[in-house]
């Protein structure tokens, strides 16, 4: 699974995620993308599904690129603890992705493989996304 190999700290507060992306709004590696449309927090293994569920599809062919990296720390307390014991241990990893963020972006397969590739990423993901291709259909 995608995760940092080192951070400042061991645990982060969690802040809020809400609002239109300012950066990674923009196809610029490959020629299609999946854009998402709302506000969520995408784990490792989501990514790793989505990523698998693509590559897959293509039959790895062209060239994949994954603009959304896991470097949030999610913790949690066990099962059946009283409050008032701290923070819990660290979980999971996160992405915090924000509406209009690029998730994947795609190179070197016809415009149908790259549709349905992407379709099937989507399912994977716990947001609604659009398909992008380069020079049109951009916000």
């Amino acid at each position: 699974m995608l995760q940092p190999k080192k951070t400042k700290f061991r645990k982060v507060q969690r802040g809020r995620n809400r609002g239109s992306a300012n950066k990674n709004n923009t196809l610029v590696f490959g020629q299609f993308a999946l854009q998402a449309l709302g506000c969520e927090y995408i784990t490792d293994r989501q990514i790793e599904a989505a990523r698998r569920a693509l590559t897959r599809h293509i039959k790895r062919g062209g060239k994949v690129w994954i603009r959304i990296f896991p470097d949030k720390q999610v913790t949690r307390l066990p099962a059946e603890t009283r409050m008032g014991k701290g923070k819990g241990a660290p979980e999971f990893w996160v992405a915090p992705v924000k509406k209009g963020t690029m998730l994947f972006e795609l190179s070197g397969v016809p415009v149908e493989l790259a549709k349905e590739a992407f379709r099937l990423a989507a399912h994977k993901l716990p947001v609604k996304t659009k398909f992008i291709e380069k020079g049109r259909d951009l916000q």
